[in-house]
């Protein structure tokens, strides 16, 4: 089975990454297909742990090929030292390739991230203020520079000409803002270019060889089901498609390419800005949620709203992700509650909704129907196999397993990478 898309079901921050790393030493691709530096995944290798932002966790493995696709929007100089901070730990970075069609964010993304963000006040949408929504605007209105405009500077020089025009234009008589001097941006954006110019080639080529060639290609993405430009909770999303069907247009290949989709999940929920989020806990839980879980970003810092486990959003990711199994991490963090809650249906108006509400005012003020479970009350750090479990999270699993209707894998019960308990093969 060549072809691997690991999904996140949630609002994002399910461990995606460590569970990238159980599967990269049998693969031999990773493609990260969609999002920018505003997601991040944290790997545990050895006692080490390691923040990836834009490079895809294959990295750290030395027979896989880590790739940048197409559907990615990348910073250069975030790129370029990220790349760097790996180099100085030992990692070779050399493996590395990005694809030339993938869309850059330039200065005054960046700047008009912030002056919206600021301007929508109360209603802000809680972005992470690093330029990954005005690209993908910039992209989807065709005046977006690409990668592989950095090798020629003709084509950069003038698309940048054309552009700026507009940008600068907003900036200052709209936001107050000084404009951006084109020079500066190219000679900066050109000498990024150079110095990546190795890594750069035709992605989508490469990873359709290696599948036509029978090896194990692992699509990637950032962010998740719930934040989905299309299918999450708008406004309050990210700007690309998550969910694995986003992995065919990110990373350029069909869908019959992908034989695995593996959904990641919380043992409970957490989510980052704004937005509805039917199962948040109360402060006293959320406060346990946060400081057992550690739940704060691993690119930006911000404390993650938590909550209880919501099968209802859940079921939704799997029906729109097709999912072929579930992985559970974070387990252990629910070793600190005697009594533990699932979120099993939402009710509003005396309506009791077991599926996803159509209507998104239905989702914003809905209220979720729990179901109490019993908690274990022990360390489960060291469980390597279900019958290393307390019944009770062997119990809490199985729920989750029926509540979702796609069988489970794994289940995290520590951050280290063997700090798992696999359930079927």
């Amino acid at each position: 089975m060549p072809g691997i898309c690991l999904v996140g079901l949630q609002w994002g921050d399910e461990g995606k990454g460590k569970v990238t790393d159980l599967l990269a030493g049998d693969v031999d691709v990773v493609v990260r297909y969609q999002g920018g530096n505003n997601a991040g995944h944290t790997v545990v290798v050895d006692g080490a742990r390691y923040a990836l932002h834009l490079i895809p966790t294959g990295i750290l493995y030395p027979g896989c090929v880590p790739v940048i696709g197409n559907g990615v929007v990348i910073n250069p100089q975030v790129l370029l030292e990220e790349m760097e901070a790996l180099e100085a730990r030992g990692v070779d970075v050399s493996r590395l390739r990005i694809s030339g069609n993938a869309h850059l964010i330039m200065p005054y993304h960046l700047e008009l991230d912030r002056v919206t963000e600021r301007r929508l006040g109360k209603n802000r949408l809680g972005t992470t203020k690093r330029g990954i929504g005005p690209a993908y605007a910039d992209k989807a209105a065709r005046v977006g520079l690409r990668v592989q405009d950095l090798l020629d500077p003709k084509i950069f020089g003038e698309k940048l000409a054309v552009v700026l025009k507009e940008k600068n234009l907003v900036l200052t008589r709209v936001y107050g803002r000084l404009p951006f001097d084109a020079r500066e941006i190219s000679d900066a954006y050109l000498a990024y270019g150079e110095r990546l110019r190795p890594y750069i080639t035709d992605t989508a080529a490469l990873v359709q060889h290696a599948l036509d060639d029978g090896r194990t290609v692992l699509f990637e993405g950032a962010q998740a089901t719930m934040l989905d430009l299309d299918h999450g909770t708008y406004p309050f999303v990210t700007s690309s498609n998550p969910v694995a069907g986003g992995a065919c247009a990110g990373a350029g290949i069909g869908p019959r390419d992908i034989d695995r989709v593996i959904g990641v999940t919380k043992a409970y929920c957490t989510r980052v800005g704004s937005g509805p989020f039917p199962s948040e806990a109360d402060p006293a839980d959320a406060e346990v949620l946060v400081e057992a879980g550690g739940e704060y970003g691993t690119t930006t810092g911000r404390r993650r709203r938590t909550g209880w486990f919501d099968a209802v959003a859940a079921r939704y990711a799997a029906r729109l992700n097709a999912l072929t199994e579930l992985v559970v991490t974070k387990l252990d963090v629910l070793s600190a509650f005697e009594r533990v809650k699932v979120c099993v249906a939402y009710t509003f108006e005396g309506r009791r909704y077991d599926g996803f509400p159509e209507h998104q005012t239905v989702f914003n003020k809905c209220t979720p129907i729990y179901e109490e479970l019993p908690g274990w009350d022990a360390d489960i750090t060291g469980a390597r196999r279900p019958e290393d479990l307390p019944a009770a999270a062997r119990t809490y699993v199985e729920a989750v397993q029926e509540l979702v209707g796609v069988p489970v894998t794994w289940a995290s019960v520590g951050p280290g990478r063997d700090q798992i308990v696999r359930f079927r093969r």
